[in-house]
């Protein structure tokens, strides 16, 4: 009996103050992005939730600039008790190590938290051009080679390396048209000044649903809820898969506790119905990832998009 109180006093004694009474103050959520995007649509509906169990302040501040890297840098330099957190898609965490020359933090040392969600990715183009599929899409482009183009959020954009992982599987030669941001590519890819591009479902769905744009293929494993008609990338090209995702992670050296801590909140948080609501708003699917999972799933995506990224030759701008 003694023992086991001993030992129970030993663990106790090992974590660290903070995590003990975990949360006791105000939390920060970074979102390194302009407000209105999926991230931060689901970074203010995960920040509500948390502050319903807690009790405690959980505030979203946009830092938006440099591909993400202002932002991801704010909490790299942040106190590592868990009060500032990044929720970001794969640009600043896995991304843009490969993009930029230099950087002011080091996304390999943030601590994972959790992949709060998925968004797929689909293949959209103009919808007066002649391709009504992928294979027509392939066949339209080895005719005219360097003639047709696509558009993405810019440089580094998972749109972008979606298409050079295209590019790469078909050996067709489409010109890049890089954008500062979805909003502006998919205003121009509508107007029929670029004729494709791989888009965040979330944001391109409005206008497929319109007919503003036509859908031609998912980059998910399996066809969408949201467009059961719509064939898989992979239905033509084997293997093909790309989804963007939104992670949590928190500053070097946070206690594994605290990370535990924050990372079970969440996925208690994704199984209530008026989140599940938000999220499928976004056309997204939660996952709530622990932080052990989260760190083998960094480690995946940085090896896949690595390789896209030195095969293609990209650089940041």
């Amino acid at each position: 009996m003694l023992f086991r109180v001993f030992l129970a006093g030993a663990l106790l004694l090992g974590l660290p103050a903070h995590a003990q009474d975990f949360p006791n103050k105000q939390i920060k959520i970074i979102v390194p992005f302009a407000p209105g995007a999926s991230t931060d649509v689901l970074a203010r509906l995960v920040g509500s939730k948390l502050r319903a169990k807690w009790g405690q302040p959980v505030i979203v501040e946009n830092r938006a600039g440099d591909g993400g890297n202002i932002g991801a840098a704010e909490v790299f330099n942040a106190k590592p008790d868990g009060y500032t957190l990044l929720v970001s898609p794969p640009s600043t965490l896995v991304i843009n190590k490969l993009m930029y020359a230099k950087l002011t933090y080091d996304s390999d040392l943030f601590v994972p938290v959790t992949v709060i969600a998925t968004v797929p990715t689909v293949l959209v183009v103009y919808p007066k051009m002649s391709a009504n599929s992928v294979q027509e899409l392939i066949s339209l482009s080895k005719a005219n080679p360097e003639r047709l183009n696509y558009g993405s959020q810019g440089n580094g954009s998972t749109a972008q390396l979606t298409t050079e992982m295209f590019k790469r599987a078909t050996g067709v030669k489409i010109t890049h048209v890089p954008y500062k941001g979805a909003a502006p590519a998919l205003t121009d890819l509508i107007a029929g000044h670029v004729n494709m591009m791989f888009a965040n479902l979330a944001s391109a769905l409005p206008f497929i649903r319109s007919g503003q744009l036509r859908a031609i293929g998912v980059a998910s494993e399996k066809r969408n809820a949201f467009l059961p008609g719509i064939p898989t990338m992979s239905e033509v090209l084997p293997g093909f898969v790309s989804e963007t995702w939104i992670g949590m992670v928190a500053p070097p050296k946070t206690a594994p506790e605290v990370a535990n801590k924050i990372s079970a909140a969440i996925a208690e948080a994704l199984k209530l119905p008026d989140v599940a609501k938000g999220i499928a708003d976004l056309s997204a699917d939660p996952v709530g990832s622990a932080p052990a999972q989260m760190a083998v799933f960094l480690k995946e995506e940085g090896e896949r998009w690595g390789s896209v990224i030195r095969s293609a030759g990209a650089k940041a701008d």
